[in-house]
């Protein structure tokens, strides 16, 4: 028995080493190891030109991100038709200033469109990391102080951006919906409804929170591709396992990336932030993604 007492403080020192050795990765490395991701979406009918994407969410920008702001600016040289992003621009009020500056360079030959997520409403409280097990974090928000979603809107459309909560639109020949943040009970499923007009290249239906009722709702009025964030990828992933918690009703396996949802496809970002209480990824690297969308063979 004696013999055995150094061996398992030998094993807890061991255990808790590594455990900081992965916090310490996951906020000093992984936080800010910023990447592109390019996907192909076969979503336009045969013989329509390909369009390419910009997909950004969830930048939680604060007043401290500055190497945040600085892959933002290079990737507003890529050249591509559309940039959408898909709420969380803020990450507290003191952010307003560097997203706005940001976002202001992107010059896409179609045009730029975003719509707006909780944390563009509300700054963001401590809470347990632990709670995101027990189900989406809290839609009741009414005591969290406000973020200026009005002067982001403000802002972004003083630099050409169009922002889609609860809003249809066309730019070109790719007609778009986006709805208000459903994690937070303020989207509007009837602006899925389509345009009647001449038909588009594209529709595409945008959302922050991809919550099953609201991609329902695109796949069901026949959106070809629908783009949502929220879920951070999961932020933290085990190999072999994937993400542990989606942060709403999605299916963890498709908590990142490209999938079917009906007849539509869909695209969920990773993001590039995270709450500035929990600033920290594991096997989840931030993103944004340039999607090429084709014809369908």
């Amino acid at each position: 028995m004696p013999e055995a007492v150094p061996k398992l403080a030998w094993l807890a020192g061991a255990v808790a080493a590594a455990g900081a050795a992965c916090v310490g990765y996951g906020i000093l490395v992984e936080r800010d190891w910023y990447r592109l991701r390019r996907e192909r979406v076969e979503a336009l009918e045969p013989g329509q030109a390909p369009l390419t994407v910009l997909h950004l969410s969830d930048l939680h920008m604060t007043a401290a991100d500055g190497r945040r702001q600085a892959f933002l600016e290079r990737l507003a040289g890529e050249p591509v038709d559309l940039v959408v992003l898909t709420g969380d621009m803020l990450g507290e009020p003191a952010g307003l200033a560097p997203v706005l500056e940001a976002l202001g360079h992107f010059r896409p030959r179609l045009g730029a469109v975003a719509v707006l997520g909780s944390n563009d409403y509300f700054a963001p409280r401590f809470r347990s990391p632990l709670t995101y097990f027990m189900g989406p974090s809290s839609r009741r928000r009414r005591s969290a102080p406000r973020n200026p979603w009005r002067e982001l809107i403000e802002g972004l459309e003083a630099r050409g951006w169009t922002v889609l909560s609860n809003r249809r639109g066309r730019l070109g020949d790719v007609e778009l919906a986006g709805m208000d943040d459903p994690h937070i009970r303020r989207d509007d499923p009837e602006v899925a409804i389509p345009i009647n007009g001449a038909a588009p290249r594209l529709r595409l239906g945008v959302v922050h929170s991809p919550y099953r009722r609201a991609l329902d709702a695109f796949a069901g009025n026949g959106y070809g591709l629908v783009l949502a964030g929220h879920t951070h990828g999961g932020q933290v992933c085990l190999p072999g396992v994937g993400a542990l918690v989606t942060n709403c009703d999605l299916p963890r396996d498709r908590v990142r990336g490209l999938s079917r949802w009906g007849a539509s496809w869909l695209h969920v970002s990773a993001g590039l932030g995270t709450s500035k209480y929990a600033p920290f990824r594991f096997a989840c690297r931030p993103e944004a993604s340039v999607l090429t969308v084709v014809s369908r063979a």
